[in-house]
């Protein structure tokens, strides 16, 4: 006998961070506006959803090695630390039929790429699919921001959300009240250039980035100084950083990210470290513009402005030091959905 298997399948694009990141973190971009430009890469957070005909729930993350059992019988599920983005998920939408749910990343949790935001995404998606629920991508970025943020408490900024439903390179604000997406038309000869230019690296460290969101946040509300002109400042390159990105200036955007890291470090002590400090001295004495790491920092995903006939000579220099050249190529298409029947064929 030969059953068809209906499968709901989404996958959502992780990031890269070129400017403003920070200031997309509450309460900075609550009272005083935040701005950030980023781009998603073709690497992705999948979640695969089966149906089932009971109420049991079987939910397998490849990433964090975990299979949990769980029941549709109409109780809230309750936070324990284990698999919580998918409990909010289902608290959410109410779910009362049992299901399977698949789910993996191609980064790992700490990489600086967005990937627990990205992977919630991906679960939302899956599950309006399924559900058939009318959601819009301002709808599902904001769904994905309040139950990680808001529901779960899980320190951190709009932006990741919003980039991985929305996909591409995009100009994205945030206010208290709202968040406004500009998606940025970029020549091909553009995104070729800063592509052949942009050197992708993977330091081997990841970091938990709760801890130095809550410092960053600390000296915001006591209103330090160096950190408020940091964020100020921050949010400015990220404007600046559209323009030469739109006038195709590759060596400006170098520098504006030069720029951007020295401030990013002034946002807490805790941004950078040594093994950190000298990976970004390497890459600058041998040929890189500028760079930065894509995320809260301490560590995960670093890249680099390079000049063209050095780019190499970076990364040689780079992988002496540990870190892992990435092949990577920018992203256009955001949030994904689908549906699927497999032909499963079995015996009675």
């Amino acid at each position: 006998m030969v059953n068809q298997k209906q499968l709901i399948r989404s996958k959502a694009p992780l990031r890269i961070s070129f400017a403003g990141g920070g200031t997309d973190v509450p309460p900075y971009c609550d009272e005083r506006g935040g701005a950030v430009l980023n781009s998603t890469i073709d690497r992705f957070a999948y979640c695969t959803i089966s149906p089932r005909s009971d109420k049991k729930i079987n939910v397998r993350s490849l990433d964090l090695g975990m299979m949990e059992k769980w029941w549709a019988n109409g109780d809230m599920f309750h936070y324990d630390g284990n698999l919580d983005l998918i409990k909010a998920v289902l608290n959410h939408f109410d779910v009362e039929q049992g299901f399977d749910m698949f789910l993996h990343c191609d980064a790992p949790p700490g990489s600086g790429l967005g990937s627990s935001s990205t992977v919630i995404v991906s679960i939302i998606g899956a599950m309006a699919e399924w559900l058939r629920e009318p959601l819009s991508q301002y709808d599902i970025a904001n769904l994905a921001y309040v139950l990680e943020r808001e529901e779960l408490g899980l320190a951190g900024g709009k932006q990741d959300q919003y980039a991985a439903v929305f996909g591409g390179f995009n100009f994205m604000e945030f206010s208290h009240s709202r968040a406004i997406v500009t998606p940025l038309r970029v020549k091909a000869n553009i995104l070729n250039e800063l592509h052949y230019s942009l050197l992708l690296g993977n330091t081997g460290k990841t970091r938990e980035s709760s801890g130095i969101i809550a410092s960053q946040v600390d000296g915001y509300r006591r209103k330090e100084g160096m950190v408020v002109e940091a964020l100020d400042n921050t949010k400015r390159l990220a404007i600046e950083t559209k323009d030469a990105l739109l006038r195709g200036n590759i060596r400006a955007i170098g520098e504006l990210l030069n720029e951007s890291w020295e401030h990013k470090k002034n946002f807490t002590s805790k941004i950078s470290n040594e093994r950190i400090d000298r990976i970004y001295d390497t890459a600058m004495s041998n040929g890189a513009i500028g760079g930065k790491i894509s995320g809260a920092g301490g560590g995960g995903f670093m890249f680099f402005i390079c000049e063209y006939d050095r780019k190499h000579i970076v990364a040689d220099k780079l992988t002496e030091l540990g870190v892992e050249i990435v092949n990577y190529n920018f992203d256009k298409y955001g949030l994904q959905t689908w549906r699927y029947s497999d032909a499963l064929s079995h015996r009675e």
